[in-house]
């Protein structure tokens, strides 16, 4: 019974992922060895993974990807791509975001421009940067029409 009232109260505090890692605990009997402390543990480490997923899963989505399964891991660096393999490394820290700088990917037609950006707007996510992945076409018209409409200020904060 306690138990029960225990699980509907973490579930009304929106710690479902707490409840059910609770539940299982008090289920089963592998749990019953380790001490309060180690179970607490497990089960605050459970909710704290899930919400950390949860956010980086926000952040890919509202990026907006072009290719939302890229990653620097992933980018071949073949001679005619002309890639500096130490850059990327370096870009993929994303240290340039602390600096206040910003990364304009910049080739021909073909030659992985989307899969590079999207991959270093990725590798920015997994440190839990918000990230907007635009074309610079769309980002020139949308500029446009919010200077025409006045709300220049607001756009530039969306992006």
């Amino acid at each position: 019974m306690l138990t029960e009232n225990t699980i509907s109260k973490l579930h009304e505090m929106k710690l479902s992922v707490m409840a059910q890692s609770f539940r299982e605990q008090m289920t089963n009997q592998e749990f019953a060895g380790l001490s309060f402390e180690d179970r607490f543990s497990l089960i605050v480490d459970s909710e704290w993974a899930s919400r950390k997923s949860n956010r980086l899963n926000r952040l890919i989505r509202s990026a907006e990807y072009a290719i939302p399964g890229a990653s620097v891991e992933n980018i071949e660096y073949s001679p005619e791509r002309n890639l500096d393999k130490a850059l990327i490394a370096r870009l993929s820290s994303c240290a340039y975001v602390l600096e206040a700088n910003n990364v304009i990917v910049l080739g021909a037609t073909g030659v992985g421009k989307t899969f590079v950006a999207s991959a270093l707007g990725m590798a920015a996510n997994r440190s839990f940067y918000g990230v907007k992945y635009i074309r610079l076409p769309d980002l020139l018209a949308e500029l446009a029409i919010s200077r025409g409409d006045g709300t220049y200020r607001k756009a530039i904060k969306k992006i």
